[in-house]
């Protein structure tokens, strides 16, 4: 019997562009105390070869998507798609992205008690999609290890990865003016030359940093509702939306506000299944508040760690938004005043809902390594 154990150095989720490290470890357990081995063959374990390779498979939702018409595309763009190790032929779907087999070894023979640890280091390529799990379709990532016993079927072990796409995020030059937020020692006498993936995150935190406070006076027909203030446009995951609600000039009465962060799933038209398709929307964290008689209100609203961010590409294109619902009074409402030392709120009131929907722009996170746990998986052969 021969365990298998990989283990990801870095954790399981990555930056597109970024190098995956895995160890893969081979053992062959000590055998038991009462066991006699009935011939010098039996004290070792072998193995033909063992290679290990990622792959991005998408599947999709025959019922929202012409299948056959994405599947040929798909095939037309995946590289190195026809290798002999082809792992991915066993799941659901078709293969996006796929990097060329790595041979940890040939010929391998342990004896009971020993085992031998390989290194697999693979680059995931910088226009990879991310991970998605959406309503139409889905990306997921894999390290697929596979071995084999002469004359045997082969053993594969599937390691998950989530890969995180930095390829949305603009051009250096355009974040030039913003402040760099690097850590920055005189001291030191050589500077570490910057690789692509160092640029692209110094990019996304600058991008991420800037705040920028924007405006937007929200009215209805019968005036001003209320005039909201957010912050900045461009957050990371995990972070808060902050917002400031001023409804102390308002002609309109509001009564509640919600809103909700809200994704948008937009597929391609051409790969489209029927003409009566709209957008899918996911609705995640919520803000709900009554705000009859404030003046001033705020918005607080967790943007979650394992959402998708921005991204698009030939088949879909996935936006983020803040989806507002106003409830206002068609009457105005008699409040009290500073004198008033008591006031009873109108036991009905006829209002009406308006909504109101704000584009926002998601981006990746930086990734707190040393927090994270390693991620092992084992299987037997």
């Amino acid at each position: 019997m021969i365990e298998i154990i990989a283990k990801l150095v870095k954790g399981p989720v990555y930056f597109s562009g970024e190098m995956v490290e895995c160890l893969v470890t081979f053992s062959n357990p000590p055998n038991p105390v009462h066991q006699i081995s009935q011939s010098h063959s039996d004290i070792f374990e072998s193995l033909a070869w063992a290679s290990a390779q990622i792959h991005c498979q998408c599947t999709t939702n025959e019922k929202t998507v012409l299948i056959d018409k994405l599947n040929v595309n798909v095939r037309s763009t995946a590289i190195n798609a026809d290798t002999a190790f082809a792992p991915w032929q066993q799941e659901n779907g078709h293969v996006v992205m796929n990097t060329k087999p790595k041979i940890l070894f040939c010929d391998l023979k342990l004896s009971p008690g020993e085992s031998k640890t390989y290194v697999y280091r693979e680059t995931i390529p910088s226009d990879s999609p991310p991970s998605y799990k959406g309503q139409a379709l889905n990306y997921s990532y894999k390290i697929t290890i596979g071995t084999q016993r002469v004359n045997t079927a082969i053993k594969l072990l599937r390691v998950p990865l989530r890969v995180l796409s930095l390829s949305v995020l603009p051009e250096s030059s355009i974040c030039n003016d913003s402040v760099d937020l690097r850590p920055n020692n005189p001291f030191l006498e050589t500077q570490h030359k910057e690789t692509p993936l160092d640029v692209a995150l110094q990019t996304l935190q600058n991008l991420t940093a800037r705040r920028s406070p924007n405006f937007y006076n929200v009215t209805n027909g019968r005036g001003r509702v209320v005039r909201f203030c957010l912050f900045k446009n461009s957050y990371k995951l995990g972070e808060d939306i902050v917002g400031t609600f001023d409804f102390s000039n308002a002609t309109s009465t509001c009564v509640q506000v919600s809103v909700a962060l809200q994704s948008e799933e937009h597929v391609a038209e051409e790969y489209r299944r029927g003409k009566s398709w709209s957008p899918v929307l996911i609705s995640y964290n919520k803000h709900h508040e009554v705000c009859l008689g404030l003046k001033y209100s705020q918005l607080v609203l967790p943007i979650p760690l394992h959402v998708t961010p921005d991204f698009s590409n030939d088949f879909v294109k996935l936006k983020w938004r803040l989806h507002f619902e106003f409830v206002t009074t068609t009457k105005p409402v008699e409040m009290p005043d500073g004198s008033t030392m008591s006031w009873q709120g109108p036991s009905t009131l006829d209002v009406e809902t308006m909504v109101w929907d704000l584009p926002l722009r998601i981006h990746p996170t930086t990734i707190p390594r040393n927090t994270m746990q390693q991620t092992k998986y084992t299987t037997v052969l």
